[in-house]
């Protein structure tokens, strides 16, 4: 955070790059704003919006004369709410939804300290916001916008570790083994070929299950709650067969 650079957070899902990010918010006491991407997000629907409905009536009131490009019917999408708020953590998830061209914004910002609204006008960011962005690498970012921020991967925590984030969410499971025993079933599932390998939030929420069923094994709560760990047919058999579910 001293060093005032952006940090990106790559890793596969539900290792925990959106919680690390929403926990720095918290080490500075600021909630983030969080930008969510998705295929063909751009500038606008990143930075702002008109309200159009609200334009379109104050010309009827007042006629073509007034301008409709000012603070009064300008919306602030999360980039713009983060430049105004200081100090603002901005949470940029899942970048590498988006494409290219709003990764060329992105970059563009962060290096000229600069926000354009077009019909409106160019806004010096005096005091940046901090910003966190997350990938799960379903594609390759480009490598510009990486050298512009301090890189760090995140990979699935060990047994240990695991055991522990599933006592400290699930306080039912404090005491005893099966929190650990928890851990190592979803550390074994990550070795086999699963088109997606089961993440922390997935380990949290089967363990959730296991107490809601009162189930005191792993194995007892495998079966009806497996959907929670492996969200596609073919792993659900490929983990069944491991696990001789079903079988008598």
């Amino acid at each position: 955070m001293k060093l005032r650079l952006p940090l990106f957070l790559e890793g596969d899902p539900g290792v925990g790059k959106t919680a690390l990010a929403t926990h720095v918010a918290a080490i500075m006491g600021i909630e983030p704003i969080r930008l969510q991407c998705y295929a063909g997000i751009d500038r606008a629907q990143a930075v702002y919006e008109w309200n159009f409905a609200k334009q379109l009536l104050h010309m009827r009131a007042e006629g073509n004369g007034t301008s409709v490009y000012t603070e009064e019917f300008l919306i602030a999408r999360p980039i713009l709410r983060a430049v105004r708020q200081q100090p603002s953590v901005l949470l940029i998830d899942e970048i590498d939804r988006a494409d290219d061209e709003f990764e060329a914004f992105l970059l563009e910002m962060l290096e000229g300290r600069t926000l354009s609204i077009p019909d409106y006008r160019t806004i010096e960011i005096v005091e940046p916001p901090f910003v966190t962005l997350t990938s799960n690498g379903t594609r390759e970012v480009h490598s510009a916008l990486k050298r512009r921020c301090l890189y760090h991967w995140i990979d699935h925590p060990t047994s240990e570790r695991e055991a522990d984030i599933i006592r400290a969410n699930v306080r039912e499971l404090a005491d005893g083994k099966l929190a650990d025993d928890i851990a190592r079933v979803v550390a074994e599932l990550r070795t086999m070929p699963l088109t997606r390998a089961p993440g922390v939030a997935e380990s949290i929420a089967f363990a959730r299950a296991a107490v809601a069923l009162q189930r005191n094994t792993v194995e007892e709560a495998l079966e009806p709650a497996l959907g929670l760990l492996v969200k596609q047919r073919e792993d659900q058999e490929l983990v069944s067969r491991r696990f001789r579910m079903g079988s008598t």
